[in-house]
């Protein structure tokens, strides 16, 4: 009788990922995560088509990595401790990355990428502003009982003016900041939708198949 050799006896080789199968739910999870990046504008739509296709037909863990290769955050799913797990979230940036192209177009995208910048720091300072009017009102008003304390709110105006004399953010860059703000919202709704109808139509392809 033959004995068994070294190499029949050994195990998995240190270092080695096995096989782990994927649940639909991990599958799921899998798209929703790519469609958050086609949402985000990092691919087109022939792009999110086949990688979208590629996940919802992958069998195991291994399967799922060159879909998310050169994304942020890798693949979503890992193999912790024989157990597949979500990884953390990536990155999403509320608006797409200026894009490359000629130099004009690279000036006027470096413009309005830092006039988001800009107008993202004013909305933000906004709120800080008038919630310490607003505190400062309420202590003044009811904790000391001055009378004047409303004379806090005309002085709103002016505070509400000086990050935007400091960041030279006058009226035309609001408006701008706001059209963009609504052309942002506006693609990332409807990149949203187009992921949603697309993991729907492979979850309704799996149905049928099973």
């Amino acid at each position: 009788m033959t004995e068994p050799s070294n190499a029949d006896q050994a195990g998995p080789e240190p270092g080695s990922t096995p096989e782990m199968l994927l649940s639909d739910a991990e599958r799921l999870h899998a798209l929703t995560v790519l469609g958050d990046h086609f949402a985000a504008g990092r691919l087109d739509d022939s792009e999110f088509h086949a990688r979208s296709g590629e996940v919802a037909a992958a069998r195991t863990l291994s399967a799922l990595a060159p879909s998310f290769a050169d994304l942020p955050g890798g693949s979503p799913l890992q193999l912790v401790d024989g157990r597949i797990v979500q990884s953390p979230a990536a990155d999403v940036p509320d608006s797409p990355p200026a894009t490359g192209g000629v130099p004009a177009h690279r000036d006027v995208d470096a413009e309005l990428a830092e006039l988001r910048k800009r107008g993202k720091t004013i909305e933000a300072l906004d709120g800080v502003v008038v919630g310490v009017t607003l505190v400062a009102f309420l202590i003044l008003q009811f904790v000391v009982g001055w009378g004047f304390a409303w004379i806090v709110w005309p002085s709103l105006a002016l505070t509400l003016g000086i990050p935007r004399l400091v960041l030279r953010y006058d009226d035309d860059d609001e408006k701008t900041y706001e059209k963009l703000k609504k052309a942002d919202q506006k693609a990332r709704e409807e990149r949203l939708r187009a992921a949603n109808d697309r993991i729907r139509e492979l979850g309704d392809g799996r149905e049928k198949g099973l």
